[in-house]
């Protein structure tokens, strides 16, 4: 079969997909041609660098297959992003697709690929198939500098001014994200209700901003832990620049070999690396370091609940995706075995807030940001590790506005008779 004849073949098929979809994208093939022929320059387009491209996808058409063929830069996004493709999706229903599509228009094309090799790169071939975090720390230890370790100065062309990597709090929906993050650490604190001389502990301490943040403006005393070597290095430096060592310490340290007793621990975006099996761990050391009448938040992304905890454990293949190349050994807890796991260890909860909205607007800024420093990102980290993260960051703040994902903040203190302590209302919170 002729590569001339593979071709007319694939413009018939996407010429026919664009009528039947209704769809509002054109195509540029690798031997430079478009459909429509008369396609618009400026027109939103997908890319097809090769023709092994659709030999791949047609024998495996699945999201491991795209997610390779889009990091290696096979197919890509012409006059917008991955925001302009969702924008497009087809208006046709599913069961209609199938109705009206043409099969022999279809199975004549994968017929003419059947012999055509899949080509190349495949960059991600090589990555372990994920799995669960047994709780091993040298393997915590792997998984937490996998993803954080990647590059100081690569985060810090998306994230704002005092590198805060989780979502941020939108007083207003079209802040900044300085602003977003500012507000966030100052409702974190709030929560907390830190005050003067207070011991708090950070676990999972990012860059050191929320320490930080914390030391400067309610004079408390942190200590943050952390198992990223790059991560603990830039706190460190941070806190010396700010004159605040004698109020911050940080530790390369597991959380469960946390020592001490604390007034607050803030777990912000920290919980979703430990893996369901270690819940028990993670929340009998909580109890064990928080002093009585102490203070713990807890700031993690959550999936739905389903109708068993086997169905819950099941992921799907988009979300096992994210696990295996960006977070390796994460899980996602549901919001309802949250509130179980901390009255179990002997918590009393006093607020939970859900803030997906908040995570949506947080993500897409961080897209957009390392989108605009594209080429920064690329000579930092490479251009596959740039469009890897560039449709994790994109796809996280599609998913909370699709609401397959959430991220909830939970305030809970430790059981105690009597009265908790706490503000008869939360109004000072939102003041």
């Amino acid at each position: 079969m002729s590569a001339q004849s593979r071709l007319k073949s694939v413009r018939k098929l996407l010429d026919h997909a664009r009528k039947i979809l209704e769809l509002d994208i054109g195509f540029r093939l690798w031997d430079g041609t478009t459909v429509p022929a008369d396609l618009a320059p400026d027109a939103f387009t997908i890319a097809f660098a090769d023709e092994g491209v659709f030999a791949s996808l047609l024998r495996s058409p699945n999201p491991e297959t795209l997610l390779n063929l889009w990091v290696s830069k096979r197919i890509d996004l012409v006059n917008g992003d991955m925001f302009d493709l969702v924008a497009r999706r087809p208006k046709v229903r599913t069961r209609l697709i199938r109705k009206q599509l043409s099969k022999y228009l279809a199975l004549n094309t994968a017929r003419k690929f059947l012999f055509v090799g899949k080509g190349g790169p495949w960059p991600l071939a090589d990555q372990p198939d994920e799995k669960p975090s047994d709780g091993n720390r040298e393997e915590n230890q792997k998984n937490i500098q996998y993803h954080y370790d990647v590059s100081n100065a690569f985060y810090e062309l998306f994230l704002d001014e005092q590198m805060v990597y989780t979502c941020g709090y939108c007083t207003k929906w079209d802040n900044g994200i300085d602003q977003l993050q500012r507000d966030k650490l100052e409702m974190i604190c709030r929560k907390l209700r830190l005050k003067p001389g207070d011991k708090m502990l950070d676990i999972g301490f990012g860059w050191g901003s929320l320490a930080l943040y914390a030391a400067a403006n309610y004079g408390v005393h942190v200590t943050g832990v952390t198992l990223s070597q790059r991560q603990l290095e830039f706190a460190q430096a941070k806190a010396k620049q700010l004159a605040l060592e004698d109020s911050v310490t940080f530790l390369l340290t597991d959380y469960a070999d946390v020592t001490g007793q604390f007034d607050k621990i803030s777990s912000i975006g920290m919980h979703e690396a430990i893996g369901i099996d270690n819940y028990p761990t993670y929340y009998n050391t909580v109890a064990r370091v928080l002093k009585p009448g102490g203070i713990y938040l807890h700031h993690a992304i959550t999936r739905p609940a389903k109708k068993d905890a086997k169905t819950f454990r099941r992921k799907n293949k988009e979300f096992a995706l994210l696990t295996k190349y960006i977070f390796p050994g994460g899980e996602l807890d549901h919001i309802g075995n949250t509130i179980t796991m901390l009255e179990q260890h002997g918590f009393e909860v006093h607020d939970v807030e859900n803030w997906r909205e908040h995570y949506q607007r947080t993500c897409r800024l961080w897209h957009d940001r390392l989108l605009a420093n594209y080429d920064a990102a690329v000579a930092e980290v490479g251009e596959v590790k740039t469009r890897l993260w560039l449709v994790y960051l994109g796809g996280c703040s599609i998913a909370f506005e699709r609401n397959t994902v959430r991220l909830y903040q939970t305030v809970a203190t430790p059981t105690k008779r009597g009265p908790a302590g706490l503000p008869p209302t939360r109004a000072d919170l939102y003041s």
